[in-house]
C-alpha cells in the first residue's frame, strides 16, 4: 500500500484507510472498467459529496421541514430538484431516494398494497431484483409475476407481456433492467398498463444518461413514474431520483413514499453532488458522451460478432453488450475472474435461459460508459475486443502469461487516457 499525498486530512488520522483509498485510485486509474454500471465522477461532484452538507439534517422537504437551519439546504434541494425536471422535461422531480432499490420500493408504497399483483422482467431474462423477484422484499411482500424475453431473438415479446397482464391485473408493471442490451418500447409498455389500469414505471437506472443526452428515447411521454439512479451513465454520486409526469397526485404520492414512508433525513452532501452531474450532463459535450458510449458499445459488439462471439439479441442499441461464452466452452465466472486478473473489470452474468445457476452462469457482461469518460472512441474498440477474445481463450486454457502481457497493454492505453476525477499520480 501506498499513501497518497492528495487527501491528507485522511492521511494524517487514518493513514490505514488513506492506503486503502490510494490503491482504489490506482485500481481504477490503471484498469479497463467495463461493468456497464459504473462510471468515474468528475472532481467537482467528488468535491460535492464531501462537503459540510454532510452535517446537517433535513427531514421532510424544502420548505416544509421538521428541522430548522434549512435556509441553505432547501436552496441546495430545489436546485437539484429543478435541474432534474429541466433535464427529463418531468413534472416532479424526488432527489432524496438513497439509492435504486429503495426508489423502486417507494413505487410499491406509492400505487399498491402488500399482497398486490405487481409485474416486472424476470430476472434471469435481464430484470432487477426490486421488480418483484421472489428473494426481494418486492417478491416476498407483493406478489410478482415476470415477463421474459424470445428465446429466438433475446428480446421482449409483447404478444407474452400483454398476455401475462391482461390475466394477471398487475397494479405496477415495471420495464427496464439491469442487463437489456435493446432499447426499451416505452410506449408499447405504456398501451398494455393503461389496457389493464396498472402504473407503468420504468426503471431507467443504466439508461438514464443515454436519455439525458439523447441516445435513447425518453420514458417521459409513456411512464407514469421513472425511477434511476445518478450513479451509472448519469455520472453523478450513488444516489437516486423518482420523475413523475405531474406533481398532483403522482409527485405527491411519491413524496410522501419516500418521506416518511420509507426514509428520514436525505443525503444532503449527496444531493448537492446530484445537483452537479444534473448541471453537467446538461451541458453540449455530456450529449456527445452519450451518443459517444453508444457508438462504443456498437463498434465493441461487431468486433466481438467477428471474433466469433455470441451475443445476447444479437448485439446492442445502448451502452451494454451480454454474452453468452457457452460456444468458447468458458464459464462466465471464470472469464470474469481472468479477465480481472488482465485488468478488464468485468462481471460475470446470467443470460436467458441460462442452465446454468445465478452464482455460476455462462455469461458476461460489459459495458462502455467508464472506458467512454476516459476518451476511448470506436476505433479503440478492436483493440478490447482482442484483449477480450485473448482473455477468455487464456481463461479456458489457465494461461496466466497471456493474461500478465494483456494487464501490461491495459495499462498503456490508460495511462494514455487518464479518467476524470482521478489524482494525475496514482504512485
Amino acid at each position: 500500500m501506498t499513501l497518497p499525498h492528495h487527501h491528507p486530512a485522511l492521511t494524517a488520522d487514518d493513514p490505514e484507510l488513506a492506503a486503502l483509498v490510494a490503491d482504489e485510485e490506482r485500481l481504477q486509474a490503471t484498469t479497463l472498467r467495463m461493468i456497464a454500471s459504473e462510471n468515474y465522477v468528475s472532481r467537482a461532484v467528488l468535491e460535492a459529496g464531501g462537503t459540510v452538507l454532510q452535517n446537517k439534517y433535513s427531514e421532510g422537504y424544502p420548505g416544509r421541514r421538521y428541522y430548522e437551519g434549512q435556509q441553505v439546504i432547501d436552496q441546495v434541494e430545489a436546485l437539484a430538484v429543478q435541474r432534474a425536471k429541466a433535464l427529463f422535461g418531468t413534472g416532479h422531480a424526488n432527489v432524496q431516494p438513497y439509492s435504486g432499490s429503495p426508489a423502486n420500493l417507494a413505487c410499491y408504497l406509492a400505487f399498491a398494497s402488500p399482497g398486490d399483483t405487481v409485474m416486472g422482467m424476470a430476472l434471469p431474462m435481464g430484470g432487477h431484483l426490486t421488480h418483484g423477484w421472489g428473494v426481494s422484499a418486492t417478491g416476498k411482500w407483493f406478489r410478482g409475476v415476470q415477463y421474459g424475453v424470445r428465446q429466438d431473438t433475446g428480446v421482449v415479446d409483447f404478444d407474452e407481456v400483454r398476455d401475462i397482464a391482461r390475466r394477471e391485473r398487475p397494479k405496477l408493471i415495471f420495464c427496464g433492467g439491469t442487463a437489456v442490451p435493446r432499447t426499451i418500447d416505452f410506449a408499447s409498455f405504456a398501451d398494455i398498463a393503461r389496457e389493464v389500469g396498472a402504473v407503468l414505471v420504468a426503471d431507467i437506472a443504466h439508461i438514464a444518461g443515454l436519455v439525458a443526452g439523447g441516445a435513447h428515447p425518453s420514458p417521459v411521454p409513456h411512464a407514469d413514474v421513472i425511477s434511476t439512479t445518478t450513479h451509472k451513465t448519469l455520472r453523478g454520486p450513488r444516489g437516486a431520483m423518482l420523475l413523475a409526469r405531474e406533481a398532483e397526485n403522482l409527485g405527491r404520492a411519491v413524496d410522501k413514499a419516500v418521506f416518511p414512508g420509507l426514509q428520514g433525513g436525505p443525503h444532503n452532501q449527496t444531493t448537492a453532488a446530484i445537483a452537479v452531474a444534473l448541471h453537467e450532463a446538461a451541458q453540449p459535450s455530456f450529449r456527445e458522451y452519450a451518443h459517444a458510449v453508444v457508438a462504443n458499445a456498437k463498434a465493441l459488439a461487431e468486433a466481438l460478432l467477428a471474433r466469433g462471439f455470441d451475443l445476447v439479441s444479437g448485439g446492442t442499441d445502448n451502452h451494454l453488450v451480454l454474452m453468452d461464452l457457452t460456444p468458447k466452452d468458458v464459464p462466465g465466472k471464470v472469464a470474469a475472474k481472468a479477465l480481472d486478473r488482465a485488468g478488464i473489470v468485468v462481471n460475470y452474468n446470467t443470460v436467458p435461459f441460462d442452465p446454468r445457476k445465478p452464482f455460476d452462469p455462462s455469461g458476461i457482461r460489459i459495458g462502455t460508459p467508464s472506458l467512454t469518460s476516459r476518451g476511448l472512441r470506436a476505433g479503440h474498440m478492436a483493440t478490447v475486443a482482442e484483449w477480450i477474445d485473448r482473455g477468455v481463450g487464456a481463461a479456458r486454457t489457465g494461461d496466466e502469461e497471456t493474461l500478465a502481457k494483456i494487464r501490461a497493454e491495459v495499462a498503456e492505453l490508460m495511462a494514455a487516457h487518464p479518467a476524470p476525477g482521478l489524482p494525475t499520480t496514482t504512485g
